[in-house]
């Protein structure tokens, strides 16, 4: 995109209308208007935007810029998105892209496509729920409280039970390749090894759209009608699109396109952990909430909740999946310094159930006296944990402290660990000394736990590396690992994992530890070495995932790390380097679709 273009769009377009869309403003002057600075948090607006000049400039936090800085920054894109987006804001026609190979466009088509497909299917499913055949679905939703206007707001539609409907109505606007690369279709392999004829996934299923930030379908959520099969097998009470180009369901927030505007307005949002919480509290009139559709919280979802508010209430499923998924996005959530609440409502009753069970009104007083996150962490620990004994107060205090080191503040995590004593029924200088101790730290990274899946892939590869030479695991482990050295940035075990897969196997494995904790490390990963249920397959299997998982995990690294040069690239008018990048960002994209 050319610096003119740019220009032209800097020109054209009108800095106070577009910075209005983020932040109340009022005219206080011929060409300044005032409100409160979206980047720091204020009670008198101290945030100026000059129409004249088009720029704007906190008095406050000094945050300064034009119309792009300001787009970019609140919504955390690089500048030639953020030209894009004021373009199409003012209604400025974008010219045509140009691409930096041939493989980068088809990819571009390839992803224009995809779009346009997830909304053929939309519409397709859209029209299905008005037919015959949806009778259930249509009597299933109205038992749910859903009622048309919000089955037109959320486009819910139907899956019909017919392998092949779908693709004969799509077939004449989409090629083979969009299709198949869609995740709305599946095949059966052959036996050369080709794939089969296409047929549609999602069959006999009520179908909810997920949508991207600017609401455009990029994957589905459907419901089964159906609890066993004609069979007598158990089906799926619900079925997910695939990882496509377009879908990456760590990176998606349900309901984010249609909650951002209020979540900025409140400055605050609702989390919940399905679709149906979602839109029956947004239907009801809570629009500022969004659901991490029964997927794992990501470091991704929490920056992209950062954007428009620091301030989260958790109301997950009550059951033990739902508390534990709680204290996973509290855990991430804390680490960035939010401010966190969590409801707890009464019957162990879901979000949609207590809606509709006990109304609106009852909901929000609910949500109004949600409790502190500390205190739903301490409650969490004595019902696991009840401390009646010694023993269970440890247990207690042991899954308390991880949750106080996170904290930024070395006040909240004084008051964490004394609240926590005093609940606990503490007395043991000890114990005490120990909730102190962790107050008075503050452990930049404490994902190394023993629930955090990278720590278990560290310790696979270790027990894998100490293993005979000519074991096939260590082979594997040793050879990938010293051919990506990259690989290691970050990893707790690098030191010791790239001793040792560069060197042959000690006779004493604690030998290769450099130093004390590498050598508790390295102990800790060879408990499990003799377990009797771990086959030599079995442990090869799982050097295997281990490797992948490393790589995917310094792939999508890098991945985040080429957006914010090619940026700087775009704003240097680097072109040699902008071409260099684009070729990688391309292989980055190209082997992250293989995951």
């Amino acid at each position: 995109m050319s610096d003119n273009f740019a220009q032209t769009v800097k020109q054209q377009a009108d800095i106070v209308r577009i910075v209005g869309e983020y932040v109340k403003l009022r005219k206080t002057g011929a060409q300044n208007h005032t409100g409160l600075c979206p980047f720091h948090k204020e009670k008198t607006g101290s945030f100026s935007v000059n129409a004249t000049h088009g720029y704007f400039y906190c008095f406050g936090c000094h945050e300064k810029g034009d119309v792009f800085t300001f787009v970019m920054k609140m919504e955390s894109i690089s500048f030639p998105e953020a030209v894009r987006a004021v373009a199409t804001k003012t209604g400025i026609p974008l010219p045509k892209r140009e691409f930096s190979s041939p493989e980068e466009a088809r990819e571009a088509g390839l992803r224009r496509q995809l779009i346009d497909i997830h909304e053929a299917a939309t519409q397709y499913f859209e029209a299905h729920l008005k037919s015959p055949e949806a009778a259930r679905a249509r009597e299933y939703l109205t038992g749910r409280g859903v009622t048309a206007e919000t089955i037109a707001k959320f486009r819910i539609g139907y899956a019909p039970d017919d392998f092949n409907d779908m693709r004969e109505r799509l077939k004449p606007h989409f090629n083979e390749e969009a299709m198949r690369a869609s995740g709305l279709f599946s095949s059966k392999e052959q036996a050369d090894g080709s794939q089969g004829q296409l047929y549609a996934k999602f069959r006999k299923r009520i179908t909810f759209p997920i949508a991207n930030e600017q609401g455009k379908t990029i994957a589905f959520t459907a419901r089964a009608l159906d609890e066993v099969d004609d069979k007598g097998r158990a089906i799926a009470k619900y079925m997910n699109s695939p990882e496509t180009a377009l879908y990456s369901k760590g990176q998606v927030l349900f309901n984010l396109d249609k909650a951002k505007t209020d979540m900025r307005a409140h400055d605050f949002v609702l989390l919940v952990e399905g679709q149906m919480d979602c839109i029956s509290v947004y239907m009801a009139g809570i629009k500022n909430v969004l659901a991490v559709s029964g997927t794992a919280f990501t470091e991704m979802q929490v920056r992209q909740i950062s954007r428009f508010t620091k301030r989260v209430v958790v109301n997950f499923d009550p059951d033990n999946a739902g508390a534990g998924a709680a204290e996973k996005a509290i855990a991430l959530l804390t680490e960035e310094d939010f401010e966190v609440k969590v409801i707890t409502l009464e019957g162990g009753l879901d979000p949609d159930r207590y809606v509709r069970e006990h109304g609106i009104q009852a909901y929000m007083a609910a949500l109004r006296t949600a409790k502190r996150y500390s205190d739903f962490l301490i409650d969490r620990a004595r019902q696991q944990f009840p401390p009646r004994t010694a023993e269970g107060k440890v247990k207690a205090m042991n899954f308390l402290l991880p949750h106080i080191r996170r904290m930024p503040n070395r006040i909240q995590r004084d008051e964490f660990a004394a609240d926590a004593a005093q609940k606990l029924g503490i007395d043991s200088v000890i114990l005490r000394q120990e909730l102190k101790q962790a107050a008075a730290q503050r452990v930049e990274s404490v994902r190394a736990h023993t629930n955090d899946p990278a720590s278990e892939m560290e310790r696979i590869l270790l027990r894998a590396l100490v293993l005979p030479e000519d074991d096939s695991a260590r082979r594997i482990a040793a050879g990938r690992l010293s051919e990506h050295p990259e690989w290691y940035d970050g990893l707790t075990a690098a030191s010791i994992l790239e001793a040792l897969a560069h060197g042959p196997a000690p006779s004493n494995p604690l030998d290769a530890a450099p130093d004390q904790p590498s050598r508790a490390l390295l102990a800790l990963a060879l408990q499990h070495s003799d377990d009797a249920a771990e086959s030599q397959q079995g442990l090869t299997e799982q050097v295997q995932h281990a490797l992948d998982k490393l790589e995917l995990r310094y792939l999508q690294r890098r991945q985040r790390e080429i957006r914010s040069l090619i940026a700087e690239a775009y704003r240097r008018t680097d072109e040699e380097m902008l071409k260099k990048l684009s070729a990688e960002k391309v292989d980055v994209d190209r082997k992250l679709r293989q995951f």
